[in-house]
């Protein structure tokens, strides 16, 4: 992969998985719980979306996940495309 290509991936995980993923969870936080919204808060939310972010990002949304995954044939070279 080029340096160009990781780089916007990487900004895409960044500002994308993280920012919306503490955003929606610190709304989800805020409406089961009551809770004020704190940094305190937002930081927990942080770090238990942050694994997940990641995963999410590096690992599912590889696109070789679901082949390798699913065992998905192809007449071609084994896998589909």
């Amino acid at each position: 992969m080029q340096l160009r290509k990781r780089t916007v991936r990487f900004l895409e995980f960044a500002l994308i998985g993280i920012v919306m993923g503490v955003f929606e969870d610190t709304l989800a936080v805020y409406f089961v719980t009551g809770e004020r919204v704190t940094y305190h808060t937002v930081w927990i939310v942080f770090l238990v979306a942050l694994p997940f972010a990641f995963f999410s990002e590096y690992v599912v949304d590889h696109p070789n996940f679901w082949k390798k995954v699913l065992r998905l044939k192809d007449d071609d070279d084994g896998f589909i495309k």
